[in-house]
C-alpha cells in the first residue's frame, strides 16, 4: 500500500471510514440535508455474502484463515458517470446503498463540498462524541494498583 496516497484517494478513504462507522439513518439524514438526490442507478444492487478473514501469528507469521464475516456491498452510478461503492459489515443493504451513493457524490466536484458539510462533518462529530463518551466510561472503571514497600528489607 502506498505510504503517501494522492489527496483525493486519502480523502475518499477517510470518507468511507466515516460512512462505515455510521448508522444507515444517520447517513440518510445527512443526504436529505444535501438536497434532492441526483439521478443515479444501481450498477450492482446491494447483495450480502461472506469474506474470509485472514490473520498472522504475531503480526508477521504465516497467514492463516481466521474465520468468515458477513459483508454487504453495493455500487451506484450517477448520471454524470461517477461510480460509488459501499461495503459494510453485516446485512445492512440500505446502509451499503447509502454509502455507495455518498461515495459517488463525494467523487463529483459539484457535490463533494455539500457531502463533506452535510453528511461527513456531522458524522465525524457524532463519532468523536461517542468515542469520548466511551473513553470517559472506560476511565471511570480504571483501578490504580500500587505496591506498598514494607520496611523490613
Amino acid at each position: 500500500m502506498d505510504a503517501n496516497p494522492r489527496p483525493d484517494i486519502a480523502g475518499r478513504r477517510a470518507a468511507m471510514a466515516v460512512l462505515a462507522e455510521a448508522q444507515a439513518d444517520e447517513i440518510a439524514a445527512g443526504l436529505t440535508a444535501v438536497g434532492p438526490t441526483p439521478a443515479h442507478e444501481e450498477v450492482r444492487p446491494a447483495e450480502t455474502g461472506l469474506v474470509m478473514l485472514r490473520g498472522r501469528v504475531g503480526g508477521d507469521g504465516a497467514p492463516f484463515n481466521f474465520g468468515e464475516a458477513t459483508v454487504t456491498r453495493c455500487a451506484v452510478q450517477l448520471a454524470t458517470g461517477e461510480i460509488g461503492f459501499g461495503y459494510v459489515l453485516g446485512r445492512e443493504r440500505e446502509k451499503a446503498r447509502l454509502a455507495a451513493l455518498c461515495d459517488a457524490l463525494w467523487q463529483s466536484a459539484d457535490h463533494r463540498a455539500a457531502v463533506e458539510r452535510a453528511v461527513l462533518a456531522p458524522l465525524r462529530a457524532l463519532q468523536q462524541e461517542r468515542l469520548a463518551r466511551t473513553r470517559a466510561q472506560t476511565a471511570a472503571t480504571k483501578v490504580d494498583f500500587f505496591t506498598l514497600v514494607r520496611g523490613d528489607n
